[in-house]
């Protein structure tokens, strides 16, 4: 390859990276689009470029590709059924099953906010309702520019066309949850296959399909309970692999042939958080029975890894749970739990980079943090996003609030934000362009 194609294929992936969020955690899977230039500052009604209404719940990140934004939701349909409690005898925190629903993907034009078409996958009274601050369509879907590959689960696992037409369709079977807490791991793209983690209480695996066919390539059991946390693909010098965090394990597998390469010990049970890696460096972090963040350099790593020097440092306080962690050139940032602490160290030594920092102005969190153009965004449940610096001792340049509740995560593409709220998908940028 002459260096003038060299120097094309470059361009083409930064102006990807530019103009779209592909998937859950952006375009590197670490929650940062490198190119992108967002505003800072904004409301209910101040840049916003559009506001558009989205029929039922679902806290999966939009994903824009071109000029397509596309969003997954969980709609309730027909006459109310007698609530049924989710989840084991004694256990409040779950919603009540009380209707039929119906499974949706839905693709807006990315400069007007209108809806160019809803497709209705499927429709069914769920098993579980999940917990009260989930949904029923929380695994964010995923674009390669000519395909959206849309994961609901137990409800099946649908590849659409960018016009809204069915390619295939499979199905995994049921999943049952720990606690009837529900569903969300996302779904990950690696050239022509799809990865899918489906850990769950009853038979877990994961397996690799091909994008095009929807054929399973191969699929491995897992010795794992519930978990949450969505597959991410890293290239080594063997070729690429796919990890996957659990309780009992952090597994590296083999991309194309499924064979566990390497493994790890010492995550907590209900691992939420999807692992982030950049440079040889990998790091998987938990915070339920116990506290737990770390980081290993898995390049031609074999075997089990747990205990030995590859294990570079743990820390066991502060760690993740519902949100990601954020990786950010060589920082690692991180909430505590779901709490408004975020702790930003430096990524290979482990060393606070300063530390802890208390978010103020913000509560609960459940959204992952997402960075762009030397800022970082984090947003609360109550739809407030705080605006940081990237630098030194990082602070707080503005706190930006919308009028309704926010669970998804953001995603930055170009100038512009968007964000997932209870009842509305808004488009913030700047009203006069750069």
């Amino acid at each position: 390859m002459n260096g003038f194609v060299l120097f094309l294929v470059a361009c083409q992936v930064i102006d990807q990276d530019a103009i779209n969020w592909p998937q859950w955690r952006g375009p590197l899977g670490t929650g940062v689009s490198m190119q992108s230039h967002p505003p800072l500052d904004w409301s209910s009604t101040e840049n916003v470029l559009w506001k558009t209404a989205l029929p039922g719940k679902g806290h999966s990140t939009p994903i824009v590709w071109g000029n397509s934004v596309f969003v997954t939701t969980a709609i309730p349909v027909g006459q109310k059924l007698t609530p049924k409690m989710s989840g084991r005898p004694g256990e409040h925190d779950n919603a009540a099953v009380d209707s039929e629903y119906e499974f949706a993907v839905i693709a807006l034009d990315r400069e007007t906010g209108e809806i160019r078409w809803k497709k209705t996958l499927h429709r069914e009274i769920p098993i579980e309702a999940g917990h009260v601050t989930a949904s029923l369509a929380s695994a964010s879907p995923v674009t390669d520019g000519e395909f959206v590959f849309a994961h609901f689960g137990t409800f099946g696992l649908y590849c659409l066309d960018f016009d809204g037409n069915t390619k295939w369709r499979r199905d995994l079977g049921k999943m049952h949850s720990k606690h009837g807490h529900g569903e969300g791991s996302s779904p990950v793209l690696y050239g022509e296959a799809l990865i899918i983690n489906w850990d769950h209480e009853e038979g877990s695996f994961v397996t690799t399909l091909n994008k095009r066919t929807g054929e399973e390539i191969w699929r491995k059991s897992r010795s794992e309970d519930t978990s949450w946390s969505s597959p991410i693909v890293v290239e080594q010098s063997t070729g690429p692999q796919v990890i996957v965090c659990g309780t009992n394990r952090v597994r590296g597998y083999d991309l194309g042939s499924g064979h566990v390469v390497w493994e790890c010990g010492g995550m907590s049970s209900n691992v939420v958080a999807t692992p982030v890696y950049a440079n040889g460096m990998l790091y998987v972090g938990s915070s339920y029975e116990k506290k737990v963040l770390i980081a290993m350099d898995i390049r031609g790593a074999t075997g089990d890894i747990t205990d030995t020097p590859r294990v570079k440092w743990t820390r066991t306080r502060g760690s993740p749970y519902v949100p990601s962690m954020l990786l950010y050139e060589d920082s690692l940032y991180f909430l505590s739990h779901y709490q408004n602490m975020l702790t930003r160290v430096d990524g290979p030594s482990g060393k606070d980079a300063p530390g802890v920092i208390r978010l103020a102005g913000l509560g609960n969190i459940y959204a992952s943090p997402v960075a762009a153009d030397g800022h970082l965004f984090i947003t609360d449940l109550n739809g407030t996003t705080a605006v940081l610096t990237h630098s030194g001792v990082p602070r707080i340049l503005s706190l930006n609030k919308i009028d309704e509740l926010v669970s998804a995560s953001l995603a930055i593409a170009g100038e512009t934000i968007f964000i997932r709220g209870e009842s509305h998908l808004y488009c913030i940028g700047r009203k006069t362009k750069r």
